[in-house]
């Protein structure tokens, strides 16, 4: 689980990618930012998440609790001004963190991948649908404010060599 410094430590992360809505024909670019809390008396971890989209004048936030750690899988709820709070599940391994939203009362599903790079970044990559069939695919590239904006060339080049 410590071999992820997404998360499971206190900082902030910054990142920029695409979302595909199947209602749109064009990508729209983004750019987010994370601030990770220590963990509280309990072990949970609070987050909040701030995403601009670009040409688009308001930004999304999303509250997010991860707790309820185990060997390889944790719990996690999502709080924002669209969907209200949903609860999901999350795994992990030592390259890779998850959460999925399924089975709720609110006509929304999804799942976020991050997949851990070699030089401490991660890959991202999410989809979401609703009961409508609104369906938004998300691909991101986030990394710690401590670092300059890796390459995304760089990180991926790294991740395909044998």
């Amino acid at each position: 689980m410590f071999n992820h410094t997404f998360i499971f430590s206190p900082g902030t992360w910054h990142g920029e990618g695409k979302i595909v809505l199947n209602m749109v024909e064009e990508e729209l670019l983004f750019n987010t930012n994370w601030a990770i809390q220590n963990r509280d008396f309990a072990g949970k971890v609070v987050c909040s998440q701030e995403i601009q989209i670009q040409g688009l004048s308001e930004n999304m936030r999303n509250e997010l609790s991860f707790y309820d750690f185990q060997a390889k899988t944790f719990s996690i709820d999502m709080e924002n001004q669209n969907v209200g709070r949903i609860v999901g599940t999350g795994v992990f391994d030592e390259k890779m963190l998850a959460w999925e939203f399924r089975n709720n009362d609110m006509n929304f599903e999804g799942y976020e991948t991050y997949n851990l790079q070699p030089d401490g970044s991660y890959l991202m990559k999410g989809e979401y649908v609703t009961s409508d069939q609104f369906r938004t695919l998300i691909e991101a590239h986030i990394w710690p404010q401590s670092k300059e904006a890796p390459s995304p060339d760089e990180s991926q080049g790294n991740e395909e060599e044998p």
